[in-house]
This record gives structure tokens, sequence and C-alpha cells, in this order.
């Protein structure tokens, strides 16, 4: 059941693959802000996703966020998404990225809509 306070966590580790300079968002060697971004919506799916309907998955719809520190290679990243807010198909997560110590690097919102999978995918 969709509710208010659900939370989840997704961990990454910094690597080559999703490196500024590897992902073409900059040319340092530190986490990348998509990278993160990615994590942060990986939390928020993954958060929901046991509670939706058969048939149904969350696809993004917005994500306003802070990449406030960067973090080297090695590093574990955690990304915790809250849900907020419900409003019918629209859902509201308050999303926050850590180092493995603690340090947050990132923080914001994502919105997320319910959808058909079928009904979505025929739209392509």
């Amino acid at each position: 059941m969709l509710e208010i306070g659900l939370v989840h966590t997704s961990i990454v580790a910094v690597s080559e693959e999703n490196l500024a300079v590897t992902m073409g968002s900059g040319d340092m060697e530190v986490f990348a802000t998509p990278a993160m971004v990615a994590l942060m919506e990986n939390a928020a799916m993954l958060c929901v996703a046991k509670e939706l309907p058969e048939g149904s998955s969350t696809v993004g719809g917005m994500i306003h966020i802070s990449h406030i520190k960067p973090s080297a290679p090695g590093t574990l990243i955690e990304a915790t998404a809250t849900l907020t807010q419900i409003e019918g198909r629209k859902l509201t997560f308050k999303v926050e990225a850590k180092e493995k110590d603690g340090e947050r690097i990132g923080e914001g919102t994502h919105l997320r809509f319910i959808v058909d999978r079928k009904k979505f995918l025929s739209k392509l």
C-alpha cells in the first residue's frame, strides 16, 4: 500500500563508469552529477515498486537537486528517497545522497508518476 513515509536507499561505489569525465558531464575524476541523479531516481523507483498495482511502474517527471560535494573514486554513495506526498498518480519524494560515512553530497526533490506499463509503452 502506498503511504507517505515509505523509504528506500540505493548504494553505488564511485567507479570509472560513473565519473564526470567518463560520463561527459565534467572533466574531473569525481562522482558525476548525472550518476547521483540516476541513483536518487533508482531509490525513488524502488521505494514504491512493491506497492504498485500489477502492471504498473513509475516514471520520472521532474528532479530538482543540488550536488554540494565531490566524491572520489572508491567512495560508497547512498541515495535515500522518502515518499512525502501522494496526489493521485503523482508521487513526491525527498531525495538525499550521502557518502557512506554520512557526509551529505546532494539533496532535493523528485516527482514520479504512476503509469500502466503497456499503455505507456504503446505511445512509443
